[in-house]
């Protein structure tokens, strides 16, 4: 397949608000105090929209926010894919103990945010954006399949697009089923020419049988393995450091999608 590009990142979690800071705890090194970060406040929600979105929304817009800022793009103008493991699974556990006790009392609003494609939704009416936005789910693989999607777009369409994935911590009865801990949102945007001697190149293939994930490098990393969208994390490492490296991330347990990361 002909490469894609990568222009900007986005990242958030509650140590780490911003891409910047997670780049540096990626290689090991310290990285600056976030202290008062709080919640996302991505500025393209009106504040009384930010109160009322779940966390989820707020990460995923404020990663998409960052890596259309740090490349000098038009939110208003990019074709996106959202991916997420489950949701939010806060909300999730809100519906699920309501429906156990008085399914009467159902917040219409919550059910609103539990729908998969909330956070896309969300993006296309705060950056009044028109273009094509696609929400997808594949488990413990659902950053490479969100991956797959975006480089596929980018290449059949020969555009821009953004990527974003982002997945949240269960909550309450579900964490006996479900081992996602931590929050995490990450963002790519991928371009199939480079614009600045700073973007990486990706240049990837499908590789059939079982791989496994790559072993995580640093202590940041390993620190959110428990998280339901970890299976970004190698690839985010491999930017931080800016080395030329191949690695493989799995799709299934018998497809793997190889990446091979030079200079653009």
């Amino acid at each position: 397949m002909p490469p894609v590009f990568v222009q900007a990142l986005g990242w958030w979690t509650p140590g780490c608000p911003d891409w910047p800071r997670a780049a540096a705890a990626l290689r090991g090194e310290p990285a600056a105090p976030a202290a008062g970060a709080g919640r996302p406040a991505p500025t393209l929600l009106a504040a009384n929209e930010r109160r009322r979105a779940p966390d989820a929304v707020l990460m995923a817009l404020q990663v998409a926010e960052e890596a259309c800022t740090a490349a000098g793009a038009d939110p208003a103008t990019l074709p996106s894919v959202f991916t997420s493991a489950y949701g939010d699974l806060a909300i999730v556990d809100a519906l699920c103990r309501t429906l156990a006790g008085d399914p009467r009392l159902l917040s219409p609003m919550r059910f609103h945010h539990s729908v998969h494609n909330a956070a896309s939704g969300y993006w296309a009416i705060g950056a009044r954006n028109p273009e094509a936005s696609t929400a997808l789910a594949a488990g413990a693989h659902s950053f490479a399949a969100g991956w797959l999607e975006a480089a596929t777009q980018c290449i059949t369409d020969e555009r821009a697009v953004l990527l974003v994935g982002c997945d949240t911590e269960a909550m309450g009865p579900l964490q006996s089923v479900n081992a996602s801990r931590g929050l995490l949102a990450v963002a790519m945007l991928l371009a199939p020419q480079p614009r600045t001697a700073q973007d990486r190149a990706i240049a990837w293939r499908l590789q059939p049988g079982a791989h496994a994930a790559p072993p995580l490098r640093s202590a940041a990393a390993r620190t959110l393995q428990a998280q339901a969208m970890a299976d970004a994390l190698p690839l985010f490492e491999a930017l931080a450091d800016k080395a030329s490296t191949t690695l493989s991330l799995p799709l299934s347990t018998t497809l793997a999608l190889a990446l091979t990361l030079s200079p653009a």
